[in-house]
This record gives structure tokens, sequence and C-alpha cells, in this order.
């Protein structure tokens, strides 16, 4: 795993660098404010993500550490892939997502190329919990009545499905689920999407 990348940069793209370590160059994936903030020969320290595929390895940089943890949760979201996610990172600053993701607001994200509605309310109810705004950490906790079956609920509710649907589907996959997955929006959301999956194409819309 390579987890930073500390060197020389020997060329600059929109979207990407090359960095020198050691005499070998390693082409880094950036945000374009990463790319803006760096000239040829200049030192450059990345925290990095490495992305091993059959066909390629692909590695993606980032200034901070706090901007690398994002993104890596941001590609851990169904349907969120690498380059989604630092389409993303390019759009929005970590405070940004932050502040999205705890006001469920997915509208932010829409707004990112490459990002659909479905995926973006995905976004929002995956990353729920996991990210605090800045100097916020209090406004973290969701409502008393935003319990993990109506926020599933809501979520299947913007992806398409009715809300009597919605609604019968949570109930049924909470009752046979565990203690822990009960707990869980993601992992009830994901559990609810799976039994929903045969039916997808009659109720889902879109």
């Amino acid at each position: 795993m390579i987890s930073s990348l500390h060197g020389a940069v020997a060329s600059i793209l929109d979207d990407a660098l090359v960095v020198v370590v050691g005499g070998i160059g390693f082409a880094v994936a950036v945000t374009p404010h990463v790319a803006r903030s760096v000239s040829l020969g200049s030192d450059v320290h990345l925290h990095t993500h490495l992305v091993v595929r059959e066909d390629a390895f692909s590695l993606f940089g980032f200034e901070t550490r706090e901007e690398l943890i994002v993104f890596t949760q941001l590609i851990g979201v169904t349907g969120v892939g690498p380059k989604s996610a630092l389409g993303v990172m390019s759009s929005l600053t970590v405070g940004q997502i932050a502040e999205a993701v705890t006001g469920d607001d997915d509208a932010p994200f829409r707004r990112v190329s490459g990002i659909g509605p479905k995926t973006a309310k995905l976004i929002v109810v995956q990353l729920a919990g996991k990210l605090a705004p800045p100097r916020a950490a209090g406004s973290t906790a969701a409502p008393a009545d935003a319990t993990v079956p109506s926020r599933v609920t809501q979520a299947l509710i913007g992806l398409g499905w009715s809300e009597r649907i919605a609604l019968e589907a949570v109930a049924a996959v909470a009752e046979d689920a565990s203690d822990a997955d009960r707990t869980s929006v993601q992992a009830l959301l994901r559990l609810t999407l799976a039994a929903l999956g045969p039916a997808r194409k009659e109720h889902a819309g879109g």
C-alpha cells in the first residue's frame, strides 16, 4: 500500500501529477485545486490511496489526511467509484460534504458531474453519522425521531420506491435482521435493497 508520496513534481495536468520519488515517477490523480497549487520542480507531499484492479493500479492524492479519509468513505458508498469520488472532492470541500450529509441534503451531490439523484441520496444515507462538520461535532446526532428504519424508508422513497412498498420492505427486513444490522442505516439499507432487488424494475422509478 502506498499511503503517501513526497517528491518533486515532474508533470502537471488538470487532474493529475507525476511525482518523482527516488527516481521513479508516480502518476497521481488529484483535484484541480491540488494541480493548480503546485509548480514544476516543486516538492509536494500527498496523502494517497491506491486502487488496485485487474487491469490497472491507480493512485489518488490529497493535500490533507482529512480529505483522504473522506475520499475513502465516498468510494465505500454503493455506486461511487474512485473517479466519481474524486469528482465530488473536486467540487465540494470536506466541510461542505460533511454539512450536506449532516443536513440530509443531497442537492450538492446531485450538482456534481457524474453523480445521479439515486447515488446522491445514497451518499447522504450511507455516510450519515460518519462525518462531522468542522468544529461542530455535536451536530452529528440525528433527530430523536429519525430512527434507523425511518431513515432507510426515506432513502428508499428517494431512490424511487413508493412509500407503502418502502415501509413494508423495511419492516419485514428489520424483523429478521440482527441487532447490529437493525441499528445501522447502511446495513439495513443494504439488506432491504437486496430484498427489493427482484421487484426493482416493477416498482422503482427510473
